[in-house]
């Protein structure tokens, strides 16, 4: 094969690595919220998942906002090592009527800030976990997240999801009497259990990166061709 057929090869095989690894990291590297299902009147803790997704700055602050038109009654929170956690409470523009009374105040923040020691670094996540209720008698609740990186960056996951369609940065969703959209088609769709999920999900990201790795692996070989190709001696 010609050298410069070699090379060509070489940028294609590159590019398509970095563009496939680049895809999985984007998809692992939204700020979620588990569970998203809640039934109104519950107490329930949710836990925000927080990756960073720079190569060069740490996360250092994250900050929620809490639905204001259909507050929760009460909001505590899991102590995070190396992490001080403020919750805010705020008097709202318009009181909101409940079985159990009429709200003027509720919380409306969650502000998560770390020592230098706990900050999230490239390649890290942490989770952040907040028990809420009761839950209001709603469609579904947007839960806002702002996460900000040492370099002074700020990521807004404030988007709202339009269809099955998601945006660029979503914000974490809590549903209650409304459906979380599904991306897959629904008919004759099999009945799975948990556990079969869970394993379908572990064999999928073990199969996206070991195609990522057959990427890059191949393109280090065309890396040793152009390299022989380079050094054998001409007649």
């Amino acid at each position: 094969m010609p050298l410069s057929a070699v090379r060509r090869s070489l940028a294609t095989a590159g590019t398509a690595a970095l563009v496939l690894a680049t895809s999985c990291a984007a998809a692992e590297a939204h700020v979620r919220v588990t569970p998203d299902t809640a039934t109104p009147g519950s107490y329930v803790t949710l836990t925000f998942k927080v990756p960073t997704e720079s190569a060069t700055a740490s996360t250092t602050k994250l900050e929620v906002d809490l639905p204001t038109d259909h507050p929760f009654g009460s909001v505590s929170y899991q102590p995070v090592t190396g992490w001080t956690t403020t919750v805010t409470t705020s008097k709202l523009a318009t009181p909101v009527k409940t079985d159990d009374g009429e709200i003027t105040e509720a919380p409306t923040k969650l502000v998560w800030i770390a020592s230098a020691d706990a900050a999230i670094k490239p390649g890290q996540f942490q989770t952040f976990a907040i028990s809420v209720g009761p839950v209001p008698d709603t469609g579904k609740l947007e839960l806002p997240a702002h996460q900000t990186y040492s370099d002074g960056s700020v990521v807004n996951w404030n988007q709202a999801p339009t269809g099955s369609q998601e945006p660029e940065h979503p914000a974490p969703v809590l549903y209650v009497n409304d459906t979380p959209p599904d991306p897959q088609p629904t008919i004759n769709k099999p009945t799975v259990s948990a556990s079969q999920v869970a394993e379908q999900a572990t064999s999928d990201n073990t199969a996206r990166w070991f195609g990522v790795g057959g990427i890059v692996l191949g393109a280090a070989g065309l890396v040793a061709a152009v390299w022989a190709l380079t050094r054998r001696p001409r007649g």
